[in-house]
């Protein structure tokens, strides 16, 4: 399969992301508290084989390893998160300066090798504190101390960093972790999930204020995860589910960041309150610079009426290749929602902030990994992204899901997505096959433009 590098901009940005509890360790180190993650996954039974973010890659003490990994890749952006109980162990009050340090110096580093920071100011791992003192995102004062640590990191950083994200997928900390139970802090309560997603979006539109604030030069977006979403037949009933599961996973958090309200079907759906004041729609609409897309599989779904709210059920599809967190491998799929974010939502710049697979890596005995599928599946993702750009969907840059191999949520250590194979034993690092097919996927877009100026 060829990738159509000429329908990408010269100026595109080829990148890796990470997260903060996914790779830093040092949990207990200069100043860090607790988050809500290091409580959910030192909780017995919650995390497979009771795996942990303790040292996870030890990214705290081996960064300059690390951007020494994304040059040998010839990436020119890297998206990381930082980790709110380190800038703030509190969730609000005083703030540590040594976490401050870490990402100021993290920063210059990656500048200084060519690299764009691209700056997630949520990605998951709220201080332990707020969870205690507000019940978490169920609060609205949990919003509202975002915006404050969000001014503090952007007037920190604002001088050097102009691309930001208030939230990485706040779909997940909503649905799976106050819903489904499966993510911090593990709740199954669907009063709950929707007060804690109203918040979320209301930290958003408040943290949007804050970063522009203290950093006039701000591009600022939010990150989404969305799937594409088929019904499993043609009955009226698993259509209409089709749509349910649309509001539940994609229309929710869209609506909102774009002017619309939160959708009146899902809202009948939940039969839940929404905590809302005078003036916040307004806030959580306010314009954004661009949207983060995260894509990794499309969902088919049925009817399941007496099921918890939103009353659908996956169907598994036959014969459909599938990755090893059992996901269903469709690249069409990132083409049609880059489309649809452009039409349909207006989308002034559009990027895949993640994008990639798990797979079980066999590592030989010289040392190296190769990994045909993920290979494959890298591959025919940038392909339909540059399909996309070239029917007009104003992509500007794609982050491979991840750099490196990393703590996996509630999956812990066996699933890896990196490009690069980290041993957790040594913290050796082997950039495996699929790196070295990103790497020569820019070079190939390089030439390219360079051969047209």
């Amino acid at each position: 399969m060829t990738i159509d590098l000429a329908a990408l901009p010269d100026d595109f940005l080829w990148g890796t992301a990470t997260s903060a509890y996914q790779i830093e360790g040092a949990v207990a180190e200069d100043g860090r508290a607790p988050s809500i993650w290091d409580t959910f996954s030192h909780t017995p039974g919650k995390i497979d084989n009771d795996d942990h973010g303790d040292v996870a890659c030890d990214h705290y003490h081996r960064w300059r390893e690390d951007i020494d990994l994304m040059r040998r890749l010839g990436t020119n952006a890297y998206r990381l998160s930082i980790a709110w109980p380190r800038v703030v162990p509190g969730g609000d009050g005083p703030v540590n300066a040594k976490g401050l340090a870490f990402y100021d110096e993290l920063i210059d580093g990656l500048l200084e090798a060519g690299i764009t920071p691209s700056v997630t100011l949520y990605h998951w791992d709220l201080p332990q504190a707020l969870q205690d003192r507000h019940a978490g995102w169920q609060s609205r004062a949990t919003a509202e101390h975002f915006a404050s640590y969000a001014s503090v990191v952007a007037e920190r950083l604002g001088d050097r960093v102009t691309h930001w994200a208030t939230l990485n997928e706040p779909l997940c900390s909503a649905w799976i972790g106050h819903l489904e139970g499966v993510m911090a802090p593990g709740l199954t309560d669907l009063t709950a999930a929707v007060r804690a997603s109203y918040h979320l979006l209301l930290a958003h539109g408040l943290g949007m204020r804050a970063i522009r604030a203290a950093a006039p030069n701000a591009q600022v977006g939010i990150v989404n995860n969305l799937s594409t979403i088929h019904a499993a037949s043609d009955r009226e009933e698993d259509l209409a589910a089709a749509r349910r599961m649309d509001g539940h996973t994609n229309r929710w958090w869209l609506d909102p960041v774009h002017g619309r309200g939160f959708p009146e079907d899902m809202r009948e759906v939940y039969g839940v309150e929404l905590p809302e004041r005078q003036g916040d729609m307004e806030l959580i609409g306010a314009e954004l610079d661009w949207l983060g897309l995260n894509y990794y599989f499309p969902q088919t779904v049925a009817d399941d009426p007496t099921g918890p709210a939103p009353r659908v059920r996956t169907v598994r599809r036959d014969g459909v290749p599938r990755t090893g967190m059992d996901w269903e491998v469709d690249a069409s799929g990132i083409e049609d929602l880059l489309l649809r974010l452009t039409d349909e939502y207006g989308a002034r710049k559009l990027y895949v902030t993640e994008n990639g697979s798990s797979f079980p890596d066999a590592v030989r005995p010289d040392g190296t990994i190769d990994d045909p599928e993920r290979q494959d599946y890298l591959v025919g993702h940038l392909a339909a992204c540059a399909s996309a750009a070239r029917k007009g969907a104003p992509l500007a840059g794609y982050f491979a899901w991840s750099l490196l191999d990393n703590f996996e949520w509630a999956y812990g250590y066996d699933k890896r997505f990196g490009l690069v194979h980290v041993d957790y034993a040594t913290q050796v690092r082997t950039i495996k096959g699929s790196g070295h097919r990103y790497a020569d996927i820019i070079r190939g877009h390089a030439d390219g433009a360079r051969r047209a100026a």
